[in-house]
């Protein structure tokens, strides 16, 4: 086995991971708004994050230096801030599974973004995978029963389209830069989180009231959800084209519909059974699985 393969598989491993971890996060996310403000909550996660990533890089005996800043400030502001901000404060108003799918439009605009900035032309394959994903998320969100509450929404797709901007503009850096996925993924949470911290601070909120729940659901949030999950996204981004690594992360919303199921009793429906499986049909077809005879 070469290490192009090796390497390749490691990618694949690290999006399995990746996927399971962020799905688990929207059923945290949701429930911690019954101890704290959306903002308050942001900053901390990713503020503590940051460090806990920057005490990684120093048990790695991994360098501390930066990565070129302007466009690492860049990603922290697209990727954790605008994404991260935008999406707790659409939880406020709107429900978990809602606002993960809209959020999960994100992979749609990054292939737009890659071609129109990396030079990534989507192939054939590409096409057809989105346009079942496309047609998979329809489903599942059915827009003919209503979009719910407009401004989570809003807000919502708003998120997802920053985070698309953070995974081109990361996708860049790489090509452009060697740069560790570590240390990369340390300093852009940091630029972000500390602009969540100045939004937390200027825009009025609740108290934080500490509790079990909410202690809990903050240290899920710091070492599962941001610091070891982004540092694998990282990795992801670095290995696999950025219309793979972009649309394979449609497995989350999906995996989040069926961690709803079983933890919190929310069954999915006949249209959205249909929409999940219109999306796994798009993620074989931009992956390159086929089916083979031997």
């Amino acid at each position: 086995m070469t290490a192009s393969s090796n390497s390749q598989r490691g990618a694949v491993l690290a999006l399995l991971a990746t996927i399971v971890l962020w799905a688990y996060s929207w059923v945290v996310m949701k429930q911690v708004l019954a101890y704290a403000g959306p903002f308050d909550f942001a900053a901390m996660r990713y503020l503590l994050g940051a460090a806990v990533l920057f005490a990684a890089m120093l048990l790695a005996r991994q360098s501390l230096k930066p990565p070129p800043p302007l466009p690492t400030i860049l990603i922290g502001l697209c990727q954790t801030a605008a994404f991260q901000g935008l999406e707790q404060w659409a939880l406020v108003s709107g429900g978990a599974g809602h606002v993960a799918l809209l959020a999960y439009t994100m992979p749609f605009w990054a292939v737009l973004l890659a071609w129109l900035i990396l030079r990534e032309r989507p192939a054939g394959r590409h096409w057809l995978g989105l346009a079942l994903a496309a047609l998979g998320l329809v489903c599942i969100i059915e827009p003919w029963r209503g979009l719910g509450n407009a401004t989570s929404t809003v807000l919502a797709i708003a998120g997802g389209v920053a985070w698309a901007g953070g995974t081109v503009l990361s996708k860049r850096l790489f090509r452009q830069h060697t740069v560790s996925a570590l240390g990369l993924t340390a300093w852009q949470m940091l630029a972000g989180g500390v602009a969540l911290g100045i939004v937390a601070l200027a825009v009025p909120q609740r108290s934080i009231e500490w509790s079990g729940a909410f202690v809990t659901g903050l240290a899920y949030s710091v070492l599962m959800a941001s610091s070891l999950a982004w540092w694998l996204w990282s990795i992801v981004l670095r290995r696999l084209p950025t219309t793979v690594a972009s649309v394979s992360s449609l497995g989350v919303p999906i995996v989040g519909v069926l961690l709803a199921w079983l933890i919190l009793g929310e069954q999915p429906r006949t249209m959205e059974w249909a929409g999940i499986g219109f999306v796994l049909l798009g993620l074989c077809a931009v992956s390159g699985i086929r089916l083979r005879r031997r």
